[in-house]
Formats: C-alpha cells, structure tokens, sequence
C-alpha cells in the first residue's frame, strides 16, 4: 500500500486537531457559538489579533475577547504579546502541525 503524502497526512492532523478542539470547546457553556466562531476564525489565520478576530466574526470585542480567554484555558489558543491592547494570539496546535518538517537541522 503507498503511503499518503505530507500534505494529506498534514490535512488530517489539522482536521482530527479541530475536531478534538471543538469537542473542547463544546463544553464552555453558553459561550459555546461564539468560541466556535472565534476556533474557526484562527483556522483560516492561526496568527491573530483580538481586533482582526472581532472583524472576521462580526461578534462585539468583549464577546471575542471572552472567548479567546475560553480557548486560552483549554489550552487551544496562546498569547504571545502581554500586552493590555493589540494582544497577538497564536493557534498553538494549528501553527505546530503546519511547520513540522520545516524545522532547520541542527548543526
């Protein structure tokens, strides 16, 4: 049997990790939809501001930020910058899968 290409084995970690995340995410309650929305937003841009989230989903700021926080503690999404505004926030998983294989030998 041949065995499938990098592409095809990076395009179902990708789906199995959204699938694991949205079962994560399906138990915050009623900030299930709007978490939802915010996990599928950071698929398309796994590097993403607070800001450019609320323009993608159309959801309010405060909703957005609260759901970044949700995906925060379950461990899906990661801060990088610290800061109180213009905070970056990483699709840790998303960004690990897509650059294996990429990573420089060492010397």
């Amino acid at each position: 049997m041949k065995r499938p290409t990098q592409a095809v084995e990076t395009a179902q970690q990708l789906l199995d990790l959204s699938s694991q995340d949205r079962d994560k995410i399906s138990g915050v309650g009623r900030a299930t939809a709007s978490t939802l929305r915010v996990h599928r937003a950071l698929m398309e841009q796994p590097i993403a501001t607070s800001g450019s989230l609320v323009e993608k989903t159309g959801i309010s700021p405060a909703t957005v930020n609260m759901s970044l926080g949700h995906l925060e503690r379950l461990g899906i999404v990661r801060e990088l910058t610290a800061r109180k505004r213009n905070r970056l926030f990483s699709y840790a998983g998303y960004i690990e899968i897509m650059s294996r294989g990429t990573e420089l030998p060492d010397s």
